[in-house]
């Protein structure tokens, strides 16, 4: 039996993996190989590996983790899990079942495109959610930024820490008359009506098309689709969850526990508010570290 099984080797996983194996557990990570961020050519801010390609990133820290005897990386899918503390088994695509007396869920979330024709082409290269991750690229460019709801508020303040010339694109929402006034004294111009098409070459967006017949040109476009997680296995166990402007989060204490004891949670299913390979990394290896303590006799 597994002391943990991790399901999701991605930046969340493999960290808690990293963890666990040099403190000597058996481990073994599930993996579909689809992280979320596979559509960046390149990830930012995390120490040591800025402006590389996240898959590059990835490989390496696999490769670093088979010098780890305990440690065993498994290409599967985790279809489904049961049981209790010490004692949970997890059911994989290949019908193959793994045993572990702790689990930790990091199969991330996926984004929800919207059904504009263009987004999609271009999310991760020219529409982008997170100025940490992608502002300073295009810093002093015309960043465009789709409005979403009351947290964009927020959003609009942070980016002009990157750019002094940002277009807010209202794409349907009834933005309130003292948010209105706030980013008039900003200088920050509204574009009203709805997007029905994002217009690019290869990826890189040339305009943002409405249905008002207007065509405005931005440089980058900042969207935050709602998105959800990857795989439904907290649904099958109950566990609690968030709901945030992002989407659902795993509800975990602060030892990054679920709901549930003996499972624990990280990376972006625990915190889709934060989508960061460097937040990720370290709730991975908090939640490595606390499994671990959780088994001590």
């Amino acid at each position: 039996m597994n002391d943990v099984i991790i399901i999701g080797g991605s930046f969340a996983g493999l960290a808690a993996a990293l963890q666990l194996g040099r403190a000597r557990r058996k481990v073994t990570v599930l993996d579909t190989g689809l992280p979320r961020n596979r559509f960046a050519s390149h990830s930012h801010g995390l120490l040591g590996h800025d402006h590389k390609p996240p898959l590059d990133i990835l490989a390496s820290a696999r490769q670093q983790l088979a010098r780890y005897p305990t440690i065993r990386l498994v290409s599967a899918r985790a279809d489904s899990v049961s049981g209790a503390i010490d004692d949970f088994s997890v059911l994989t695509g290949d019908c193959e079942s793994h045993g572990a007396r702790r689990l930790i869920l990091s199969y991330g979330v996926a984004d929800q495109m919207p059904d504009v024709p263009g987004f999609a082409e271009c999310w991760g290269t020219s529409i982008v959610p997170c100025p940490y991750c992608d502002g300073f690229e295009v810093a002093g460019r015309h960043w465009g930024f789709v409005w979403s709801g009351p947290q964009s508020h927020q959003s609009v303040r942070l980016f002009q820490h990157w750019t002094d010339k940002l277009t807010v694109f209202a794409d349907g929402h009834d933005i309130p008359p003292d948010i209105q006034a706030d980013l008039a004294h900003r200088k920050i111009p509204v574009v009203d009506g709805r997007i029905v098409e994002i217009a690019h070459h290869k990826g890189h967006i040339t305009t943002v098309n409405l249905d008002t017949r207007r065509n405005i040109a931005v440089d980058v476009l900042f969207a935050q689709p709602r998105n959800r997680p990857s795989a439904g296995l907290h649904e099958s166990l109950g566990l609690a969850t968030v709901d945030t402007p992002a989407g659902i989060g795993l509800k975990v204490d602060e030892r990054r526990q679920t709901s549930m004891p003996g499972i624990y949670a990280a990376g972006d299913l625990a915190t889709p508010l934060l989508p960061s390979v460097t937040v990720a990394s370290s709730q991975g290896a908090m939640a490595g570290i606390f499994a671990q303590q959780s088994m001590l006799v």
